[in-house]
Parts: C-alpha cells; sequence; structure tokens
C-alpha cells in the first residue's frame, strides 16, 4: 500500500469511515437474523470492510469480472437489490451523502466525498457486486 493511499485511508477512518463501516456491520448483523438475509448479510459485512478502508478498492460487477453470470448478477440478484434497497440501501446511501455533504464544504475534503458518493452508489444495488483491490 502506498503511503499516501495509507495516509488517506487514516484520515478517512477518522472522519466518518467508522460510522459509515459500522453502519455497514449493523445492517449485516440484521441482515443475519433471518435466514434468508445471510447473502445480504455477506455483502454488508465485505463492503463495511470498504467502508472502513476505501483508497485504493473498488466494486465491480462479478459479471464483468468472471466473464458470467450467477446468482448473484441474474434476475435473482435484481430481486435482491430491490429488496435491499427498501430495507437497508437507501438508509446507507442517505448517510454516505450527508457525510460527503460535509467533506465537500472544504478542498481538502473533495478526495473524501468522491469516496462516500461512490460508496452511496454502492449502496444501492451492493447484489452481485465484489470488492477489488487497485493496482498500485
Amino acid at each position: 500500500m502506498s503511503l499516501l493511499r495509507l495516509l488517506f485511508n487514516i484520515v478517512w477512518f477518522v472522519l466518518g469511515g467508522f460510522v459509515m463501516g459500522l453502519a455497514w456491520w449493523l445492517a449485516g448483523l440484521l441482515c443475519f437474523i433471518s435466514i434468508v438475509g445471510i447473502p445480504f448479510g455477506r455483502a454488508c459485512f465485505v463492503i463495511g470492510e470498504m467502508a472502513f478502508w476505501p483508497f485504493g478498492q473498488e466494486s465491480v460487477n462479478r459479471k464483468h469480472l468472471t466473464g458470467h453470470e450467477d446468482l448473484g448478477t441474474g434476475s435473482f440478484g435484481l430481486i435482491g437489490n430491490v429488496i435491499w434497497f427498501l430495507f437497508f440501501g437507501i438508509w446507507l446511501a442517505i448517510g454516505h451523502l450527508a457525510h460527503a455533504l460535509a467533506c465537500f464544504i472544504t478542498i481538502i475534503g473533495i478526495p473524501f466525498a468522491i469516496q462516500h458518493i461512490k460508496l452511496a452508489l454502492l449502496s444501492l444495488t451492493p447484489i452481485g457486486q465484489t470488492i477489488v483491490t487497485k493496482p498500485v
């Protein structure tokens, strides 16, 4: 990990990443209450880790990454994303957008606001996505 990426991730963690990462993990715990929600919960924990340390990571559609559809990238994934959006997605997106607005106030906060917007978009439809590390 480059020094600048590490520095940005530390500042991110202190200025809102910790809170949003916990929000993702809380959503994951709530999903694990029912057996049907376990795939949603797993996705929450993976994306929650990205919410803690977003610099150097990005979300990619699994269909584009692997070249074929799976359960989460097909029609079941679409249904899952609609259910996700109604119960958790909208609230996580609002949280990320509120943090993004707070970060856009200063010039130094713009890279952090951009990460919050990326996570807000991901929080709307996380089923079928995977997190990959960007090359240095």
